[in-house]
């Protein structure tokens, strides 16, 4: 119930003041498991990404936002699920596998955290361990305008259109089959990461940006 009436709310005000807009919305499956894999540049992306997905989301935070009392059952109530960092992220890791395995839609970041220049960064490991270990297709998705909305670092909101796009599902299940390990968690972050910068490729105009070109100083990002 209080997700309902919170994505109602937002639904509102994101259609009046950020002219919401979403385009790719039937690649979503409506029922079983998801794993929603999409860029992170503002705090506001997952209450966006919940307004404009016509299903309830699940979705891993850092650990620092579920520790206060109020703000942790909050999120908590909202789907949300803690990850820390480094090698203590492996229980959140295993919770959004727990729960794709339940048939819920899970939204992850591939990049491990917010953006700090707006700039896609490299993919980390662990959503290729996660569709590894849980058999869910991945939907990659690109969220446009956030950034302008509320930049890292800004309390106020800013009047700015956003647009959801979302791209087909990738199945990984035959590379899954053949292959193992750290390895294969790569291959599948970056396979995930070139969706998402095609994605990007769409909605800016700009060309499509390989991963490998992208300078390690232009990417610094928090984890967050």
């Amino acid at each position: 119930m209080l997700y309902a009436i919170s994505r109602a709310l937002v639904k509102i005000l994101g259609r009046l003041l950020l002219r919401l807009r979403v385009i790719g919305a039937e690649h979503i499956p409506k029922t079983g498991p998801a794993l929603i894999a999409a860029n992170h540049v503002s705090y506001l992306d997952i209450p966006l990404l919940g307004v404009m997905i016509d299903r309830p989301l699940h979705f891993m935070g850092k650990a620092s936002l579920f520790r206060g009392r109020w703000v942790g059952w909050l999120y908590r109530k909202l789907n949300g699920f803690p990850i820390k960092k480094g090698a203590r992220s492996r229980v959140g890791l295993m919770e959004a596998v727990h729960r794709l395995k339940q048939g819920h839609c899970v939204v992850m970041y591939p990049e491990g955290g917010r953006s700090v220049s707006g700039r896609l960064q490299h993919p980390m490991p662990g959503i290729g361990m996660i569709v590894a270990m849980s058999g869910a297709k991945v939907i990659p998705v690109y969220v446009a305008g956030t950034d302008k909305v509320l930049p890292v670092g800004a309390w106020m909101i800013r009047i700015h259109p956003v647009t959801v796009l979302i791209g087909e599902p990738l199945d990984f299940t035959e590379q899954v089959r053949k292959e193992n390990g750290k390895e294969l968690y790569l291959q599948i972050s970056r396979t995930v990461m070139e969706q998402i910068m095609k994605l990007e490729a769409q909605a800016t105009g700009k060309p499509v940006q390989k991963i490998d070109s992208v300078p390690d100083a232009a990417v610094k990002g928090e984890n967050n």
